[in-house]
């Protein structure tokens, strides 16, 4: 069944892009990807009409979104092997191995971590759309280690919350290029999408299209020649902690599209804590995992 979601443009989001607004206003219930969907669709209207994307919204506007009922889910459920760290009725902490895309797109329809949930899982929460059943945060393919899948549309809305609001906890390990001179330090710079290359992320000032993003960090160990960091998430855009480091000289070790040619063939980069308020039972729970092998191999020899 269709639902029909409708809202008024308050004094206070006047000027303000209309893809903008309803990301913001939005976001607890549905991802960009899926608001971008619905606006090509024409399932927004603004006044009784169909807007462009771009419209500008002023104050006293109305906005109705009809979100279709969902669509039955065409990826194949494939028996994958899980790591899963804990479970309940409500939500799975996985532990996600270097190489496994989190979700398909296009060049990756399987043997990504949806694929295994759906073999593992007869129900996923269906908020972040056909291609991403459960899916509330991801990680990089070249990115190992914790992630949250939520079963519910409920548990998904709380603890896509949580990760809006910055109550979260997420802390990775980094081994990175060269010796970092500051014990601890936060890089806090605006990402964007990359117009040489769109598969990319990059800083960028005074762009629209750029959002805050701030990463903190803290020396484990200089090894002479590279350094093993622990990251810790102040916001969460696309590949942040790779694109900051490079940006400050310390490219991720293995990270080859942010600038770190050498043996490993993909970022030495692991999730390795993950903190949050369960939604059922309102207690915080907090999960941690070691780095895999390749990975732990460095940081116990201290040797590339």
């Amino acid at each position: 069944m269709e639902k029909l979601f409708k809202v008024s443009v308050g004094a206070d989001n006047q000027g303000r892009r209309l893809d903008k607004f309803l990301a913001d206003h939005f976001e607890k219930n549905f991802s960009r990807v899926f608001l971008q969907k619905l606006l090509k669709k024409g399932k927004v209207l603004l006044n009784g009409e169909i807007p462009k994307r771009h419209h500008i919204v002023s104050a006293g506007e109305t906005i109705e979104i009809t979100v279709p009922e969902p669509e039955e889910s065409a990826i194949l459920a494939e028996d994958i092997p899980l790591n899963i760290v804990y479970e309940d009725k409500h939500l799975l902490v996985v532990n996600k191995p270097q190489g496994m895309v989190t979700h398909p797109a296009p060049g990756n329809y399987t043997g990504t971590l949806v694929n295994a949930l759906l073999a593992h899982c007869k129900d996923l929460s269906g908020i972040g759309g056909v291609s991403k059943p459960g899916i509330v945060h991801r990680l990089d393919k070249g990115t190992s280690g914790l992630l949250l899948v939520a079963k519910t549309d409920d548990a998904h809305r709380k603890l896509a919350e949580q990760f809006k609001d910055k109550t979260t906890k997420r802390v990775y390990l980094a081994l990175v290029d060269g010796n970092v001179e500051l014990d601890n330090g936060t890089v806090e710079l605006p990402i964007g999408r990359s117009i040489r290359d769109r598969k990319k992320m990059a800083v960028k000032f005074d762009d629209e299209s750029s959002r805050e993003a701030i990463t903190h960090y803290k020396v484990i160990k200089r090894f002479g020649g590279f350094t093993l960091l622990e990251c810790r998430l102040g916001t969460g855009r696309t590949h942040q902690i790779r694109v900051h480091l490079s940006y400050i000289g310390h490219p991720i070790l293995g990270d080859e599209k942010y600038g770190m040619k050498g043996k490993f063939k993909m970022p030495m980069l692991h999730a390795a804590t993950i903190g949050f308020t369960h939604p059922a039972t309102k207690k915080f729970m907090e999960f941690s995992s070691k780095p895999p092998k390749e990975m732990a191999d460095v940081i116990k020899s201290g040797k590339l």
